[in-house]
């Protein structure tokens, strides 16, 4: 019988206990590849910041959260990868910091119902919430960032580029290709016929 009222006490005092959760974050960080020089303080700074809210204040709404670090070297194969290594952890929001990983995500993240935020990266034509319901890539995007360079050669220009050649250096890469649309539909609102260049990726052998 005392056995008896010792297991019930115990069972009582377990169900009345608040459950123990945590709230967990990934981290598709690149400490390596070719872009580790930015990628590393970015980690550091996210990884130390989640730590400074468990040990400050007790996580989230008194929650914990659990920060699930992930290296993709900014190679979107890898970072692909990452993706599907963790997402079975309850990862609740992904972070991809690339834009050609974002590009192959997007679809992922959406079957799966996990939200992605791409802020100031990632595929621009995703602010159209209607069609990318987990996407969310504020505040600003290259799109606004191409707008705003044409806005300001035009400010220096008296308003009129008409004839004049924009050129867009970049990187052949998805987060490099980005601005080219956006500079050619503003071409043809402020310089008639004239496209922007695009000089030619380097040749490889």
């Amino acid at each position: 019988m005392k056995l008896k009222l010792i297991t019930a006490v115990t069972a009582t005092m377990l169900a009345a206990a608040p459950a123990m959760a945590e709230l967990t974050f990934s981290a598709l960080s690149y400490r390596t590849g070719p872009y580790a020089a930015n990628g590393i303080p970015f980690a550091d700074g996210y990884q130390d910041y989640f730590t400074l809210m468990n040990e400050r204040d007790g996580g989230i709404g008194g929650e914990k959260i659990n920060l699930v670090e992930c290296e993709t070297a900014y190679n979107t194969e890898k970072g692909v990868e990452c993706y599907e290594a963790t997402k079975g952890q309850g990862v609740l929001v992904y972070q991809p910091l690339s834009t050609g990983i974002t590009y192959q995500l997007i679809p992922k993240a959406t079957a799966d119902d996990i939200p992605m935020h791409t802020m100031g990266y990632g595929r621009t034509s995703a602010k159209n919430g209607k069609v990318f319901s987990h996407i969310f890539n504020y505040p600003a995007n290259y799109w606004d960032g191409a707008s705003i360079a044409v806005k300001h050669i035009l400010d220096v220009n008296n308003g009129d580029i008409n004839g004049k050649k924009i050129a867009l250096v970049y990187h052949n890469s998805a987060y490099g290709k980005e601005p080219i649309r956006t500079l050619e539909e503003l071409s043809k609102k402020h310089a008639g016929t004239e496209k922007p260049v695009a000089p030619d990726p380097p040749r490889t052998s």
